[in-house]
């Protein structure tokens, strides 16, 4: 009977380690990793909106259930996608949604599983039984990097990792 104690205290406290050295390691990783992770689980969970005119949609009817915007660099010579990606940057401002710019269309589109390329998505917020939304590790982090970056003239370019 010790003996079986014993080896589930040690397994519990190997899940405890693992845990923390997760939460390290997310603490230590660069922006894009950690977006990449939240992009993953908000789409499992269903909260990721992809594409320009989807997320339009979506902030026309309720902006106040969006928590990012995240926006690939806008390609040279489509002015009118560049209008409308301006646009829906400062209604973001508007409505307190954080916006990131990450470099690449094509990577964000893979990280989500799309086989078109699409140029922004919005990442819902998550809303349990708590009048507050709930956050995960990562868009908490996300979130305190935004905050950092909120009132720079010139938001900086996430680096998405290569998928």
């Amino acid at each position: 009977m010790v003996v079986e104690e014993n080896c589930s205290m040690h397994s519990l406290e190997r899940e405890l380690d693992l845990e923390l050295d997760i939460d390290l390691a997310m603490e230590c990783a660069p922006i894009g990793r950690t977006i990449k992770t939240a992009l993953l689980r908000a789409h499992s969970e269903g909260r990721v909106i992809m594409g320009l005119s989807a997320a339009i949609n979506v902030l026309s009817k309720s902006p106040e259930g969006s928590l990012f915007c995240l926006m690939a660099q806008p390609k040279d010579g489509d002015s009118a996608t560049h209008m409308h990606e301006v646009l829906l940057e400062a209604f973001c401002y508007e409505n307190d949604i954080y916006v990131i710019k990450v470099d690449d269309a094509t990577k964000l589109s893979r990280i989500l599983g799309q086989d078109s390329v699409e140029s922004c998505c919005l990442v819902q917020k998550v809303w349990a039984d708590a009048p507050e939304e709930q956050l995960t590790k990562a868009e908490n982090q996300m979130v305190d990097y935004c905050e950092a970056h909120w009132d720079a003239p010139q938001q900086p370019i996430v680096q998405l990792p290569a998928v």
